[in-house]
């Protein structure tokens, strides 16, 4: 059964070799009690451990059912100690948090046996050894003798060959005493039990053979083992072993299937992560004070980076909120005169000028016209003229409606000259029906005798014209609400008028286009430059019902231009010239002119901070269609008129100056006013003549071209003077636009539905790009080759690109610095993990009696470091949604918006990883050491 040969131990020291046992030689029983007695030091327990696996022999054998232990590896002593031995110690070795039913248990799960039957099995030994009813009591409220019990228990659960005792009842009273050693002696029926004490009187009393040690070496043997003992129990071992095989093999239907049942019947000591996982959590919450503050501390850098995460998010998701809204006032743009918007970064990393190496007592020059010129090459770098053709609009009109909420096709008419208006002096004056760009010019000259002069130019930029809508007026209807009991704007003849989000309107655009009367403005300029105006003319709001219903009549160019003579200022010729009839009394009203009445007012609603509209005078996408059949023939050619508009038009030419040609088209008209900003001389009314040209309309992309042609030809200085002149070809084209002489489209805005179906619509519109694709318009094939690119403007993008990139720079380099705390706490929780080693010390014994495996108390401290890791995630998270909802409570009534704090879950759940991984790799160490620890010393360490 067991056999020591010639066993010694030697403990080396750095000052010396001390030999515990010294050749002992003993063979055991299958079934008999053996008690080993000695004074003490004279390796009584040494022995004890080495028979038990805990503890190694220097040299010698140990053999275990005929089998030598030479070679047996950490994996062959765990599962001896598991399967073959039974430990009762002298101080119990009970584990503190685990119940007396999970302390039994213990070795039966380190074995592997399934729940179901681990307890049965416990609560049977429980109920042997008098325990039954007790099973969920802890350690600490048991007295010694039933601790001891329980210790008999565990050791018998398993079913062990052989039962080592160490001092029993050295802890116990004598009653107690007499208890357990009854109890022993009837397991010692069954199996071979040795037991180490002190007390002679017990070994004689309970023992059926008696070792006597001293100095390490045997000098007695009351019952030694013979050899016809030796063969008899060999003999039996055999057959027992053949009798176990013969039955857990009976049913095997294949010499396969025989190998399979005798693989799996082998015996395994190895302790589940769930099993010391769950060790870990009852340790944990034995403690739970210590555990809630750790798991507090270690939140602290998860509820940092959480927050910075929680914040980044909460504002990217309050922009991508506003993106639908933003895609109204950011449409996709495709004009004439585009932006390349990504060669912002490029203009961002501007060609440098020439560094040079400067010289102490020298003066350099810095270059300014060199700094134009790079500026010059800059701007023309972001603006990207595009070749709009009729294919190519076909093509944008052809996109799928699903694509996108509305269109503005726009054909760059400019309406000042063409529309006109009653206009008043005063309340009770005769009105004259003056053009827009008159009643503009009557303005401006007033603000230029203000302390405004300086922006009297600007006031069309201040005020601008008149707008198209976008074709869906549905969509309109969903930014915008009607109010003052007004409708949509649906037909050729209707116009709306579209306020603010503070439903206003400004003053320069009402009286640009003649809703102030003249002494009303004046009233304005007075409250606004002078303490002293006149309360009752002065006007800061209107009733719904004084705005709608008022109208504008359209006029065609051949009405309100006429040709007169004149002579060149310059070489004093005379030329025909077109004069501009700002008054409608002094031509006749032709046919072509068409009555444009206010229909309805618009105003943003409450939801929507990014409209489609800006405020000003809107006219339908039908009206625009009806000033280009006026001027465009069937063939789409531009209506020719020997005495008309268009014949002057194409009449520019080389012979005649660009600057002159411009200067040509005279307007004149008379207005009377007085601005009197001292008030001293009154308001007489005094006349004035005022002489004004029209010049084509110039929007921001022809103001940036003209300024990069103006830095290009500074670039060409002392050159040729033609750099700085108009195209004549282009400002006829620019003419032609303003006064509806063409019918191909020169700005299109694309609103897309949302900001991801915009995706859809800037594919389709780089398909167009693509030299790979042939695309078919109109029942047409164009390959690549016929094709021009065409750059669209998407502002938005780019926005939203920069401020969601601004946005991760500054998350990073917070979290970068939260992440100090991150270490501080894993540093930290390695330090408490290390001291929970420290105090689990005998239970790291216990386990490895029990025939845990070193692998197995690595997990168990792995699982400790896990819980905490996940704890402090979990805290980490849970602050950081409740700090969100604190947060996101004060910062909506004052922002509008319910989530600018909001920690995704995904975030939120590899956070907790992060808690935990961090945890883990904290805990290694400390882990490495517990595994490592001798299970000798760690059984005797109080």
């Amino acid at each position: 059964m067991l056999e020591l040969r010639e066993i010694k131990k030697d403990y080396v020291t750095s000052s010396e070799t001390v030999s515990a046992l010294k050749g002992v030689s003993i063979s055991f029983r299958k079934k008999e009690f053996v008690s080993i007695l000695g004074p003490s030091g004279c390796g009584k327990t040494t022995l004890l451990n080495i028979i038990g696996g805990l503890d190694h022999y220097t040299s010698g054998d140990l053999i275990i059912r005929g089998k030598s232990t030479k070679d047996f590896g950490e994996g062959d002593w765990d599962v001896y100690r598991n399967h073959r031995i039974g430990f009762i110690f002298q101080s119990y070795n009970l584990i503190p948090h685990q119940t007396v039913l999970g302390n039994v248990e213990l070795a039966l799960t380190i074995s592997g046996v399934d729940r179901e039957e681990r307890i049965r099995r416990a609560k049977l030994a429980l109920d042997r050894v008098g325990l039954a009813g007790q099973y969920y009591k802890k350690p600490n409220q048991l007295s010694g003798g039933q601790c001891q019990r329980v210790a008999i228990a565990r050791a018998l659960v398993n079913d062990p060959e052989i039962l080592l005792a160490d001092e029993p009842t050295g802890a116990l009273d004598t009653v107690t005493s007499v208890q357990i050693m009854d109890l022993i002696r009837e397991i010692s029926g069954e199996r071979l039990v040795i037991m180490v004490t002190h007390n002679p009187e017990i070994a004689d009393q309970y023992s059926s053979r008696i070792i006597r040690l001293l100095d390490g070496r045997v000098i007695e043997d009351t019952n030694p083992f013979s050899s016809e003992d030796e063969a008899a129990e060999s003999a039996e071992i055999i057959a027992e072993e053949e009798r176990e095989l013969s039955e857990a093999t009976k049913n095997a239907r294949s010499e396969r299937e025989k190998k399979k049942i005798i693989k799996k019947k082998k015996e395994k000591a190895k302790m589940s992560f769930f099993t010391a996982f769950m060790l870990s959590a009852k340790n944990l919450l034995s403690k739970k004070g210590r555990t809630t503050m750790v798991g507090i501390a270690g939140s602290i850098g998860i509820i940092g980076i959480a927050l910075v995460l929680a914040f980044s998010a909460g504002i990217k998701g309050y922009i991508a909120s506003m993106q639908d809204d933003m895609l109204s006032g950011n449409p996709i743009e495709i004009a004439e005169m585009g932006y390349d918007l990504q060669a912002l970064t490029g203009m961002m990393e501007a060609d440098q000028l020439e560094e040079i190496i400067k010289e102490d007592g020298r003066i350099y020059v810095s270059s300014l016209v060199e700094y134009l010129a790079t500026m010059g090459k800059s701007v023309e770098t972001i603006l990207v003229e595009n070749d709009i053709t009729k294919e190519y609009m076909d093509y944008v009109l052809s996109m799928p409606e699903e694509y996108y909420s509305a269109m503005l096709v726009s054909y760059g008419i400019d309406l000042n000259t063409n529309l006109y208006r009653d206009f008043y002096i005063s309340e009770d004056s005769t009105p004259e029906n003056l053009s827009i760009s008159a009643i503009t010019s009557i303005y401006s000259s007033i603000l230029k005798e203000t302390e405004f002069s300086d922006y009297a130019s600007l006031i069309s930029t201040l005020a601008p014209s008149f707008s198209q809508l976008p074709s869906n007026h549905e969509y309109i209807l969903s930014q915008y609400e009607l109010v003052g009991g007004g409708k949509m704007a649906t037909e050729p003849g209707e116009i709306v008028l579209v306020l603010n989000s503070e439903d206003e309107i400004s003053d320069l655009l009402l009286a640009r286009f003649g809703f102030f009367t003249q002494d009303e403005f004046l009233e304005t300029v007075y409250k606004a430059t002078e303490d002293d105006y006149d309360k009752e003319l002065y006007k800061n709001s209107f009733a719904y019902s004084e705005l709608i219903g008022e109208k504008f009549t359209y006029y065609p160019n051949d009405t309100v231009f006429k040709t007169q003579s004149s002579t060149n200022p310059m070489t004093g010729a005379a030329t025909e010239t077109l004069t501009h009839v700002a008054n409608s009394k002094d031509f006749e009203h032709e046919s072509g002119s068409m009555e444009l009445t206010v229909v309805g007012i618009l105003t943003p609603k409450d939801t929507v901070n990014f409209g489609s509209l800006s405020a000003g005078i809107y006219y339908t996408e039908d009206f625009a269609d009806y000033i280009l059949d006026l001027n465009i023939n069937e063939d789409g050619s531009y209506t020719e008129h020997t005495d008309g508009f268009f014949s002057y038009i194409n009449s520019i030419n080389e012979s005649v100056p660009a600057q002159f040609a411009l200067m040509s088209y005279y307007f004149s008209y008379q207005y009377e006013y007085t601005y009197d900003a001292d008030k001293n001389d009154g308001k007489d009314a005094t006349p004035t003549t005022a002489t004004g040209y029209i010049t084509p309309p110039m929007n921001m992309s022809d103001m940036m071209g003209s300024m990069s042609g103006a830095m290009g030809g500074m670039g060409g200085m002392g050159g040729s003077s033609e750099s700085a002149s108009f195209d004549h070809s282009d400002m006829k084209e620019r003419l032609y636009r303003a006064y509806g002489g063409i019918n191909i489209a020169n700005n299109v805005r694309v609103y897309p539905k949302s900001f991801d179906d915009k995706d859809l619509v800037t594919n389709y519109l780089d398909r167009w790009n693509d030299d790979t694709l042939t695309l078919t318009v109109g029942g047409a094939e164009f390959a690549p080759e016929d094709r021009t690119d065409v750059t669209y403007t998407d502002s938005l993008e780019l926005i939203v690109s920069m401020i969601n990139t601004m946005i991760d720079v500054i998350s990073y380099a917070l979290i970068a610095f939260t992440s100090v705390s991150l270490v501080v706490s894993t540093v930290m929780i390695g330090i408490i993990t290390f001291v929970s080693v420290v105090e689990r010390i005998k239970e790291i014994g216990v386990i490895r009696s029990l025939g845990g495996r070193k692998k197995d108390v690595s997990h168990l401290f792995n699982a400790e470091t896990f819980i905490i890791g996940l704890l402090a995630g979990l805290i980490g998270i849970g602050a950081t949604y409740l700090i969100s909802f604190i947060v996101n409570l004060i910062l909506k009534p004052l922002i509008g918006y319910a989530h600018i704090a909001a920690l995704p879950i995904s975030n939120a759940i590899l956070l907790v990883l992060l808690s935990i991984g961090l945890t883990l790799i904290s805990g290694l160490i400390p882990a490495k050491s517990a595994a490592n620890r001798d299970p000798v010393v760690a059984l005797r360490t109080e």
